[in-house]
């Protein structure tokens, strides 16, 4: 059996007894993936857009939002513009993923975030009963079922942020 990373996703997961299986991600010596994610979780069962983008959006305020949408869906910004109620937003910036989220891009998890982020929830987890999230280690990820990721999700602002991929 392999060892499970530690992270502060999989401490939460396992205290909260969800259960959930590692993906290993194999990377190259610069840190890209060395196959598609998408051709390891078809061979592991998962649907290619049950996983789950974690996307962290900055505000005019310098306050940060991240929107989790399943990955067959992209982020509507003129949506998340009129929720959030700001006239512009721009994607943060490999440092400030780090710096805001304690992870970095790859690896960033929809839950075990610090609080000062603002989480919103695109309506299409719900369609799946697989997801895979970011671990919060870079090369490994966690399948679980949808409803649990939901249900610890259950504090983020749920609603239709996304639009289906072409």
């Amino acid at each position: 059996m392999t060892d499970i990373v530690s992270s502060p996703v999989s401490v939460l997961l396992q205290n909260r007894n969800v259960p959930f299986e590692q993906i290993v991600i194999p990377l190259s010596p610069d840190k890209k993936p060395i196959r598609a994610l998408e051709e390891i979780l078809g061979e592991l069962g998962f649907l290619p857009g049950s996983v789950v983008r974690s996307i962290l959006f900055r505000t005019d305020a310098e306050s940060y939002i991240l929107l989790a949408i399943a990955g067959s869906n992209k982020a509507d910004w003129g949506v998340l513009r009129k929720h959030l109620n700001e006239r512009r937003l721009t994607l943060a910036d490999p440092s400030q993923v780090v710096e805001h989220t304690g992870y970095v891009i790859g690896a960033v998890p929809p839950l075990a975030l610090p609080e000062s982020i603002r989480v919103l929830a695109d309506e299409s987890l719900r369609t799946y009963e697989k997801l895979i999230i970011g671990s919060g280690v870079l090369g490994y990820a966690f399948g679980l079922s949808g409803a649990a990721v939901c249900e610890l999700m259950k504090d983020a602002e749920f609603g239709l942020f996304g639009k289906a991929t072409e």
